[in-house]
């Protein structure tokens, strides 16, 4: 399927590795031109030299910073004229028990998983609205879905966006200028990041690392952990001139995990 995006331009956080790098993969075999953000620059030049391996003829510019400071942000948006697209991502903010977390750490976890995607949805949307085409995707999790109780600072601050885009999304100035604002859910991904939270609480549980992921996956009905390509083919997707007719939506994507009829 020819999604119709060849020649746009798109801003992805969080690119270097895991599910940004995915989704700018993705994008960029589709003809996508990419900036691509993350704070270190040695891996961040190195994807950037993978995608422009993939596709020759886009244009990939790689710009490392903290997209959640003012700088990280002004640096990669000065990187090109506009946006059509643009993929909110940022790590998300450690477990933990509530009553460890003083006001500087939720404010922390609130810059970088819900703030941050607003200042760049607030730097981006009223272009694209004007030009007539906008893709906006945030990466948040399942957990805005099915809370995790040792991920309070991801729950509250993921959940906040989502509150804010299901509002946002919907305005006559925006819905109605072929501009979309979706969320995209992921469950379990085979990710660096997964296998290294997992292997830690396989430790503090005195389990081998194999046997601690054989039971996570035994518990997914699909019996194994997404692909970072599935989840960035899923992005591509939503960026696509096919998809103007989704906004406002949360969309799951965790192999049936999330038991609910909604």
């Amino acid at each position: 399927m020819n999604l119709g995006i060849a020649g746009r331009w798109a801003l992805v956080c969080a690119a270097s590795k895991g599910l940004g790098k995915a989704c700018a993969e993705a994008l960029v075999r589709e003809g996508v031109n990419v900036v691509i953000t993350a704070r270190g620059e040695q891996t961040l030049n190195e994807t950037a030299l993978q995608l422009r391996a993939i596709n020759p003829e886009v244009t990939v510019i790689a710009v490392a910073g903290d997209i959640s400071t003012p700088e990280g942000r002004a640096a990669a948006l000065e990187a090109h004229e506009h946006f059509d697209i643009l993929v909110n991502n940022a790590g998300g903010p450690p477990p933990g028990d509530f009553r460890e977390w003083d006001r500087e750490v939720w404010l922390k976890a609130l810059d970088a998983n819900m703030l941050t995607p607003i200042e760049l949805i607030k730097a981006t949307v009223d272009g694209m609205a004007k030009r007539g085409f906008g893709r906006i995707v945030n990466i948040t999790s399942s957990a805005v879905k099915s809370p995790i109780e040792s991920l309070g600072l991801s729950n509250g601050a993921r959940s906040g966006l989502t509150g804010f885009v299901a509002g946002l999304a919907r305005q006559d100035s925006i819905a109605s200028r072929n501009v979309t604002i979706n969320n995209l859910q992921p469950g379990s991904f085979d990710t660096d990041r997964l296998r290294g939270n997992l292997l830690d609480a396989a430790q503090e549980m005195g389990l081998t690392g194999e046997e601690f992921l054989d039971e996570c996956r035994s518990e997914i009905p699909a019996k194994r952990f997404g692909t970072a390509e599935e989840f960035g083919a899923l992005c591509a997707f939503v960026c696509s001139s096919h998809a103007s007719y989704i906004t406002g939506q949360n969309l799951l994507i965790d192999g049936g995990a999330v038991r609910s009829s909604q």
